[in-house]
């Protein structure tokens, strides 16, 4: 029987182990080739939200979902993963913007990964963290863990830049959204 070598009191044992690394790199290649941009398009984009609270808003979100259209028992299972996640910690994260998506991947839920983005003219309370109004909502839905995180990764590096959260704020038709969240991509 071997004995194992001591590890150094300072040493991170996430970081030792070729078993880790190797999950980051697929995982990264991954995230790296997720194209928000395909997940999008002009029947999941809603510019003119009317709802007043967080609730009612995951509502018309996930109203917009063609897949879900004909199967309340679908909906009716994502609401409530998505009421739950919310119950955790708010999904706002600042900045105005929220990005709703349950606590882990939605198996059977859905076959591939589905983003629906809707905008809030003057914005609802959702506890960010920041305390500002969301405006901007992208809801996830992903089949995989892999999947589900590669989405939030790729959305969080895009959202951080002030001139595309400004640029989807004024974006007049959902055809405008889907280009500057291409042109963004493009730029990463």
């Amino acid at each position: 029987m071997r004995s194992a070598t001591p590890l150094p009191k300072d040493a991170n044992i996430f970081f030792c182990t070729r078993g880790f690394r190797s999950s980051i790199r697929r995982f990264m290649k991954i995230a790296n080739s997720t194209v928000l941009s395909k997940l999008l398009s002009p029947t999941v984009i809603n510019l003119n939200l009317q709802s007043a609270d967080r609730d009612s808003v995951l509502g018309e979100l996930v109203d917009q979902i063609p897949q879900l259209a004909n199967q309340p028992k679908a909906r009716q299972t994502l609401l409530r993963a998505l009421h739950e996640r919310e119950q955790l910690h708010s999904t706002g994260i600042g900045d105005g913007i929220a990005v709703p998506h349950s606590r882990n991947a939605l198996v059977g839920l859905v076959d591939q990964p589905t983003m629906v983005f809707g905008r809030h003219a003057k914005g609802i309370p959702y506890g960010a963290i920041d305390n500002a109004p969301a405006r901007l909502f992208f809801l996830l839905i992903a089949p995989t863990v892999t999947q589900h995180l590669a989405i939030l990764a790729r959305l969080s590096r895009l959202l951080r830049d002030p001139k595309l959260r400004q640029s989807l704020l004024s974006a007049d038709k959902p055809e405008k959204v889907l280009s500057l969240i291409r042109d963004a991509e493009a730029k990463l």
